[in-house]
């Protein structure tokens, strides 16, 4: 067998020697290595993270040419090419798997080589991928930095307006069904009256409140470990470099960031990440119990509650003709479970720096990204699919809420709290109403119960007159 490698392929070389690459890659020899090295997954990293590295190299090259550190003609090659990552045209170029080195130097490699091999192409002078892309900077804090601008972007862009859209269609089936009286049920049994407008305005304040967890997380998730370098001294980074980037950087991204106020914090600890992760599970919470009401009150058609309709989206069985099923709660749920294992591997990883640094960061980077992702689109669909098309069933309410014998609790101040829990053990075994048991005991008139047993009434609190 020949020695000579093949024509599909060049010679590359870094500190360990020589690396075939495919002859087309922009990526150079560390990247190659890393693909050889982490064939895990197949699932390479987001590419919003990858933009994330890129965007933070636009900027530093900047501040680099602004401090002396690389000549202009430099910078500006680096520049253009960080334009044409940034805008798509080179997205295949970053195979490197998730799974991979812990401070994520294979991906800040990858994006130091394909920048550098750009670069080069179109200025006059040759780029170096450590020596100009990677000037004054380190795997270990633009990494970290690049996770959480790509985690504010995510933010801003898909899952605060996700949320918001869906609270918006909450409140509107809030006042939709403002007077649709139905049974309230805790532990799954009947209680005392409630009206489904409640119900829809409890879930709407429940996601409002996720939308304030998250923003309370935004000010610590915009500081960034950015200059700290390789332990967070900021070695081989002049003074200022930071502050530039930084700049920079919130300008192009539109983005509220700062310095960090200790890079050792920002750099060896990951807190922030777990704390964002932590607030997205609390979202997926909301959803979850919101999905799981749905899908009760949805179901039937003939031998569920049924006191509501949701949209027919698609078919729901391959075998029952006509079976109709909930599948956007369901696929909710799913988002749910996913998002909640996603914070159990970020709480890990978070709680697994060392010293100066953190090597879980990819696996940390990809779930939390996930779920931002998850999040945001599963609301919106949630909102546009399902909650905008539900339909009460009012008959059905209404009389679920007139037939409970929870109804005996409004006549507590009436006929006292004995005679009440005697009167509803009595309409439950003799199956019938409480207003028929206590007429036939004498206990109030007809008057008295009318205005007593007024189901929509009750949903206002307060005690009779």
């Amino acid at each position: 067998m020949s020695d000579q490698p093949s024509t599909d392929h060049r010679i590359e070389h870094d500190a360990l020697g020589e690396v075939a690459v495919p002859v087309d890659a922009l990526w150079r020899a560390q990247t190659q290595r890393a693909v050889e090295n982490f064939p895990i997954s197949g699932r390479s990293v987001d590419l919003n993270l990858v933009r994330a590295v890129v965007a933070i190299k636009r900027a530093a090259a900047s501040a680099n040419e602004r401090l002396g550190v690389i000549p202009p003609e430099v910078a500006v090659s680096v520049r253009t090419a960080a334009d044409e990552v940034l805008g798509g045209l080179h997205d295949d170029h970053f195979p490197v798997d998730v799974f991979q080195t812990g401070s994520g130097t294979s991906t800040n490699m990858n994006v130091n080589e394909v920048l550098s091999s750009l670069a080069s192409r179109r200025g006059e002078v040759p780029v170096h991928p450590n020596d100009h892309v990677n000037a004054s900077q380190s795997s270990n804090d633009v990494i970290p930095t690049a996770i959480r601008i790509a985690a504010l972007g995510a933010i801003h862009a898909e899952l605060l307006p996700g949320l918001e859209h869906l609270g918006s269609s909450l409140r509107r089936a809030e006042q939709r069904f403002a007077t649709v009286v139905k049974s309230g049920r805790t532990h799954l049994m009947d209680a005392v009256p409630i009206t489904l407008g409640q119900q829809f305005g409890g879930y709407a304040r429940a996601v409002e409140l996720g939308c304030e967890r998250i923003r309370a997380t935004l000010g610590r998730l915009g500081e960034l470990p950015l200059g700290g370098t390789a332990v967070g001294t900021g070695l081989n980074a002049p003074d200022g470099f930071a502050t530039a980037t930084i700049a920079l950087l919130g300008d192009a991204l539109d983005l509220d960031l700062r310095e960090a106020v200790d890079h050792f914090e920002a750099q060896g600890g990951q807190d922030v990440l777990a704390e964002v992760s932590g607030a997205c599970r609390v979202v997926a919470i909301s959803l979850n119990k919101l999905a799981t009401d749905l899908r009760w009150m949805a179901s039937g058609p003939s031998t569920g509650l049924r006191e509501i309709r949701l949209p027919d989206l698609q078919p729901g069985s391959s075998i029952m003709p006509g079976k109709v099923n909930p599948v956007l709660p369901e696929a909710v749920h799913q988002v749910v479970a996913q998002v909640v294992g996603n914070d159990a591997a970020v709480a890990f990883g978070a709680s697994a720096g060392t010293f100066e640094l953190n090597v879980m960061l990819p696996v940390m980077a990809r779930n939390l990204l996930e779920s931002i992702a998850l999040l945001g689109s599963s609301s919106r669909l949630l909102a546009d699919r399902c909650v905008d098309g539900i339909e009460a069933d009012e008959e059905v309410c209404r009389r679920y809420a007139e037939s409970s014998p929870s109804l005996v609790t409004a006549l507590v101040p009436l006929v006292g709290y004995e005679a009440a829990a005697a009167a509803a053990h009595r309409a439950v075994a003799e199956h019938r109403t409480v207003r028929e048991v206590v007429l036939d005991e004498g206990l109030a008139t007809s008057a008295q119960l009318d205005e007593a047993l007024d189901v929509l009434a009750m949903t206002r609190g307060g005690l009779l007159s």
